[in-house]
C-alpha cells in the first residue's frame, strides 16, 4: 500500500482531475441520494470509498477528508494524526521521526500540492480538528449533502 500511496502523490495532477469531475457527477446526483436516503446509503458507499481510497492513500476514512488539500496525501497516515503541516521531528532526509522508514506525509503532501493547480492554495488552508464521531463515514456523501445544502 505504501508503494501505491506514494504513486498517488506523485500523480496527484491526474488525481485531481479525475476527483474534480468525479466530484461534479457524485454531487449532481443528489436527487437521487435523497430519493434513496443518505442513511440508506451511507454503509453501502463507505466500503466502496473505503476500497478505492484505502487501496489508492491508504485512507484512514476519518469521514472528513482533505485529501484535495493536502497534495493527495492522507493526513490521517500521520502517526501523529497531524492535521495542519509537519511536526518538528521531520528529519533531514524527509522522512518521520516515529517511522524512520516511512517519508514524512506532509513532505509527501506539499510535493504533491506543488503538482497540482487548487493544491498549491489548498495546502495553506487550516483544516478543522477530526471529529471522531464521523470515524468510517463516507465523505463522499458529506461533499454531496454539504455542497446541496
Amino acid at each position: 500500500m505504501y508503494s501505491v500511496r506514494r504513486w498517488s502523490v506523485r500523480h496527484a495532477r491526474g488525481m485531481e482531475i479525475f476527483y474534480n469531475a468525479f466530484e461534479k457527477v457524485f454531487v449532481a446526483l443528489h436527487p437521487l441520494w435523497k430519493a434513496i436516503g443518505y442513511e440508506r446509503l451511507e454503509k453501502p458507499v463507505a466500503v466502496v470509498e473505503k476500497v478505492v481510497k484505502g487501496f489508492l492513500f491508504d485512507c484512514q476514512m476519518c469521514g472528513q477528508c482533505a485529501l484535495s488539500s493536502t497534495g493527495m496525501s492522507c493526513s490521517m497516515n500521520c502517526p501523529k494524526t497531524l492535521r495542519n503541516g509537519p511536526c518538528g521531528g521531520v528529519r533531514a532526509n524527509g522522512n518521520c521521526e516515529v517511522k524512520p522508514d516511512m517519508r514524512c506525509v506532509w513532505v509527501e503532501g506539499f510535493e504533491g500540492s506543488q503538482r497540482m493547480v487548487a493544491g498549491k492554495e489548498a495546502i495553506k488552508v487550516v483544516q478543522f480538528a477530526v471529529d471522531g464521531r464521523l470515524k468510517g463515514k463516507s465523505s463522499w456523501l458529506k461533499v454531496a449533502r454539504e455542497k446541496n445544502a
